[in-house]
């Protein structure tokens, strides 16, 4: 096989397989998944799947990203098409287009609405000022990005905001967190970096946040590809915990063999009441509850909940803040150029209450397709059917984890292949 042949290889595993996304309302009004280029939203007040209004038609590549605002306001979507879309969750109407010179990787939105930043595969950070939106305005309103931060060609994986909105905390393949102030002057200049966390041995996948009442600030946790969850004070970049999830989970084979990959935590998500954050981990049917004691500042395992009965892998996990129910989804984009069907599987666990006590075990489990909130309707609208057979789930599985592999494990190559691509990579550019 001749050199461009390998590199033109490498680019589509590297691009085509996305995972299936969720994101759930505040207030639990609605839930939005995106499987590839489709983005599908249930309305619990109307029952039924909501019509979504783009006057640009919508997304024309896989959905990397998806989340709504701390008020649930506002809905924002962005990934491999290079848009970033501003969605009313009243109308479910498109009010805001912002074009990105590369692709979108993660998305965030700041507590008061104003600002929603993304991230590209080059490593930029860029905001979009929305504080002048208007409900009364019909068509979509292209916005300019402005960028405010970079990681210097490293892949950004998630991007967040604080707590308390004063710093926004980037996370990338080359397993750096970057807390970096923001500033709501943000689009006259540079922002001051606060610290890094440093200690993860590979990509950094996930963020998320333990919070409570006598801790507002709340503690980072992080998960990466070297199979655990890390708990930080985030504004010194102090490491004060690290968990084992891989180990814990029973996941890795004791022989391990230094070139095996390692499962990788693909999601954190923080619970209603702020005293668990859920991990979703490859090759784990089902999720793990995990507790932080603020005293201690330390991090322990207090529950895996299973999935019995299918092969179920989540995804994405996500959760409202007022209703403890924990949604997750398992799925990929079209995994040939034969297969059409765009794969999700949804399920929901209960029982994730609001008791603080440490030594209190919450009694989770999966409810059934029939108990879920919306019921049939839902999974019809989310999962684009109500049944789908095994065999789907289990290629989307292992399509997804290699994907991410692929994706965000840096590539070891030699001087002369080096010299290769680079000279490749001009060549398109004096023929462009």
């Amino acid at each position: 096989m001749e050199e461009h042949d390998i590199d033109d290889s490498e680019q589509k595993l590297e691009a085509e397989v996305a995972p299936a996304l969720i994101a759930v309302h505040p207030n639990q009004k609605s839930v939005s998944v995106a499987v590839g280029s489709d983005l599908r939203v249930f309305n619990f007040q109307h029952g039924s799947a909501a019509q979504l209004l783009d006057e640009t038609g919508g997304h024309k590549d896989s959905i990397r990203s998806i989340r709504y605002s701390k008020s649930g306001k506002l809905f924002v979507s962005g990934g491999d098409d290079k848009l970033v879309k501003v969605w009313d969750t009243d109308s479910w109407r498109c009010v805001y287009s912002v074009v990105s010179e590369k692709r979108v990787t993660s998305l965030a939105v700041s507590g008061d609405d104003k600002f929603v930043t993304f991230a590209d595969k080059f490593g930029v950070v860029h905001v979009v000022d929305i504080g002048d939106y208007n409900e009364e305005n019909l068509a979509p309103v292209d916005k300019k990005a402005v960028p405010i931060l970079s990681h210097y060609c490293s892949i950004i994986t998630r991007l967040d905001f604080s707590p308390d909105g004063q710093y926004i905390i980037s996370a990338d393949r080359d397993f750096k967190i970057r807390v970096t102030k923001f500033s709501k002057e943000c689009l006259k200049g540079a922002h001051e970096i606060q610290c890094f966390c440093l200690d993860h041995t590979e990509f950094v996948s996930c963020l998320a946040f333990f919070s409570s009442r006598d801790h507002a600030q709340g503690l980072l946790v992080s998960g990466s590809g070297d199979s655990t969850v890390r708990l930080w004070d985030y504004a010194s970049g102090s490491l004060l915990d690290t968990c084992e999830l891989g180990t814990k989970a029973g996941l890795l084979n004791s022989n391990l063999k230094e070139e095996e990959v390692l499962p990788a935590v693909t999601d954190l998500c923080e619970t209603s009441d702020g005293s668990l954050v859920a991990a979703a981990i490859q090759n784990l049917q089902g999720i793990m509850l995990l507790r932080c004691n603020f005293s201690a500042r330390s991090l322990t395992i207090a529950k895996v909940v299973p999935v019995a009965g299918e092969t179920f892998i989540p995804t994405s996990i996500a959760a409202a803040s007022s209703v403890p129910l924990l949604w997750m989804v398992m799925g990929a984009s079209s995994l040939s150029a034969t297969d059409s069907a765009l794969l999700a599987r949804v399920r929901v666990i209960s029982g994730l209450g609001t008791d603080h006590s440490e030594s209190v075990v919450p009694e989770s489990l999966v409810i059934e397709d029939k108990e879920i909130p919306g019921g049939e309707p839902l999974l019809q609208a989310l999962q684009g059917k109500l049944t789908i057979g095994e065999e789907g789930f289990s290629t989307a599985a292992e399509a997804v984890k290699t994907a991410m592999r692929n994706l965000l494990i840096k590539k070891q190559y030699s001087a002369e292949r080096r010299g290769f691509r680079k000279r490749g990579r001009n060549d398109k550019k004096n023929q462009a």
